[in-house]
């Protein structure tokens, strides 16, 4: 029973932070640390790091106590919620940097469809290089017209 309560913890936190970072997307990074982000939408810089990429510090440094002080205290259940953090910044870095923005060549052929309406998702918030008037903030859950779009495209290109 223990094990389910914990891996439903880690789920639970997984899923509430999507909504967390697209709340964190929309006011904070596109808000008052627009500074930070703006060179993941107008790179003006010749270096592979973005300053984008401090944002992994807002989950890591939680999802690291948590764990830490979790596992100090008998596994408490705050252990759960920071491996749950933990995880979505994996899916994050896989789905993000890999499949979206391809920042390392693996996953570059797809036919996916909803890895294709994530990637016109991610490309339709990126069309608007300001901090103001952007679009699909979210990672993971996107509109359902760009999944309608990516069928319509795989229907046409299997046809």
């Amino acid at each position: 029973m223990e094990i389910l309560i914990n891996c439903s913890i880690v789920l639970v936190t997984f899923i509430l932070t999507e909504f967390s970072a697209w709340a964190n997307h929309k006011y904070i990074m596109h808000g008052f640390m627009w500074y930070f982000h703006a060179d993941h939408h107008k790179k003006d810089h010749k270096s592979w790091f973005e300053r984008n990429d401090l944002f992994f510090i807002i989950y890591a440094v939680p999802s690291w106590l948590l764990i830490m002080f979790g596992m100090m205290n008998q596994y408490a259940w705050y252990t759960w919620v920071g491996f749950g953090i933990l995880l979505y910044g994996l899916a994050y870095f896989v789905v993000h940097d890999l499949v979206i923005h391809q920042r390392f060549k693996v996953l570059t052929k797809t036919k996916n469809v909803y890895v294709l309406a994530l990637r016109r998702a991610h490309k339709m918030h990126h069309k608007n290089v300001g901090k103001e008037g952007g679009e699909s903030f979210g990672m993971l859950i996107i509109k359902k017209k760009y999944i309608q779009a990516a069928l319509k495209h795989a229907k046409i290109a299997n046809a």
